[in-house]
């Protein structure tokens, strides 16, 4: 062999030696342990779903699938977290309506919520229910709507903060109705209840799950979902289109990863969770929480993430800090 032929014979040989050990990595994924990040407090719903999928996840791919709680900042510490983790899968947000919307509402931010994440799947959909009193006197949402026109500025809503899924949804209801009602954020999630029942606040737009108990046993009353299909179980709630009211509102729960992470990994933690919500059992225990089994992967999840922005950019306005 001559020189020339040698040297390219070596040249070869290093660089499939170079690529094989990121190829291997590839295929062998997971080969550790995968951190699920919840930017949120234990107990509630991310944290919930994060915990269903990561027991199931575990025997699908046959590592640990670990749950890591990184709560504050109306998830920015979390996502903040997982912006900064390499990208290559094994360090992946649990995320819901509030991520995308982080941009929006803070000005200083030190990642970018969208363009630094990639999607991975979304698993599911919570349609806000609209929640009264019954001691508010009215029985349908054409009722609350005339009630709130007859008596402008009076009438609160709660929240669980500012910029919140809650939040956004009672404001786009507003905004959908014409109707001029109060946003009081609280910070404390279930004082919006007690206060609910108390006469403080007249209303709140949350997910099923939130307040279910009491509307099983009375104590509050549903109006109306904002989605397409009316709910039978275990309470019925009409639809607020059913109503003749245009209100459509979900809060989406799924899962990014940083953006940078290749599409192979992204693919390969796609079909296994789609696996784990195949699962009955699974299924039953999240439709428990209020929340719609729904999926969309990869793009199809980026896509429907940034018109989800678009929506929700104008009842933003003025609320950046």
């Amino acid at each position: 062999m001559n020189l020339r032929r040698f040297t390219a014979a070596a040249l070869l040989l290093l660089a499939s030696l170079a690529v094989a050990p990121h190829a291997r990595a590839q295929e062998q994924f997971p080969a550790r342990p995968i951190t699920l990040v919840a930017p949120i407090s234990p107990g509630t719903a991310i944290d919930i779903l994060a915990r269903l999928y990561a027991d199931r996840l575990s025997q699908i791919l046959g590592q640990s699938v670990v749950v890591l709680n990184k709560p504050g900042a109306g998830g920015i510490v979390g996502a903040e977290f997982v912006a900064g983790a390499n990208a290559d899968g094994y360090t992946v947000l649990f995320a819901n309506s509030g991520h995308s919307i982080l941009g929006l509402l803070n000005k200083s931010l030190r990642f970018d919520p969208i363009n630094d994440f990639a999607g991975v799947i979304q698993v599911g959909a919570a349609p806000a229910i609209a929640v009264v009193p019954p001691k508010l006197g009215v029985a349908d949402l054409k009722a609350f709507v005339a009630l709130a026109k007859a008596k402008p500025g009076q009438l609160n809503y709660g929240s669980a903060g500012i910029g919140t899924s809650t939040h956004l949804a009672g404001a786009y209801f507003a905004a959908q109705t014409g109707i001029d009602i109060v946003h009081i954020p609280y910070t404390v999630s279930l004082n919006i209840l007690s206060d609910m029942l108390s006469g403080q606040i007249q209303a709140s737009f949350v997910p099923l799950a939130f307040a279910l108990g009491h509307l099983q046993n009375g104590s509050l009353r549903a109006l109306g979902v904002g989605a397409d299909d009316p709910i039978f179980e275990p309470v019925n709630i009409p639809t607020a289109i059913s109503q003749g009211v245009d209100y459509r509102y979900t809060t989406w729960y799924g899962i990014l990863a940083p953006a940078k992470t290749p599409a192979a990994v992204r693919k390969r933690l796609a079909d296994a969770i789609a696996k784990a919500g195949e699962d009955a059992g699974l299924r039953k225990k999240v439709e428990q929480q209020g929340i719609v089994p729904q999926t969309r992967m990869l793009e199809a999840f980026d896509s429907y993430v940034a018109e989800d922005v678009r929506r929700l950019a104008p009842l933003t306005a003025g609320l950046a800090r």
